[in-house]
């Protein structure tokens, strides 16, 4: 289990990090653009509002895996640990439940999107919708693993 969340990880991060990368390239040319030539590509806005979805998809599962979404601990810390280890389980199961129910979602909407194309890029917009498979399947799969390890403890 410890390759496959290594594997998932350095896929993610590599995936952040190549769509982050995109979102700069394509804002850079379009602000290029806009003071140096008569007009902007009209892909470069589409484009990097696709590599902006793509990279919060990716750094969603890192950001669960790494424990940085918000946490109340003022009110937390304050109850007992019997309560505090009911809620964390809890709240790891409310998340898997979640972002299974978003992926299968996306799913539908992938479906749905296959057909319709986005304006600049003519590509479908199936490829923006998978995002929504991505993220809940990466959240989900680590709010699984942060479970199992509450689970042991």
């Amino acid at each position: 289990m410890r390759k496959t969340r290594k594997y998932v990880a350095t896929l993610l991060k590599y995936g952040t990090l190549i769509s982050s990368l995109g979102l700069i390239v394509s804002t850079v040319i379009q602000i290029y653009a806009r003071f140096y030539m008569e007009s902007a590509p009209s892909w470069t806005e589409e484009s990097a509002r696709f590599f902006f979805i793509y990279a919060m998809a990716f750094a969603s599962g890192l950001a669960m895996k790494d424990g940085f979404y918000v946490h109340f601990d003022v009110f937390f810390n304050r109850l007992g640990k019997k309560v505090q280890r009911w809620i964390t389980h809890l709240i790891s199961l409310l998340t898997i439940v979640l972002f299974m129910v978003l992926m299968l979602y996306g799913i539908q909407f992938v479906i749905q999107g296959l057909p319709e194309r986005s304006p600049s890029l003519e590509v479908p917009m199936s490829i923006a919708f998978a995002s929504m498979i991505l993220m809940g399947l990466s959240v989900s799969f680590f709010a699984l693993l942060d479970f199992l390890k509450t689970l042991k403890k």
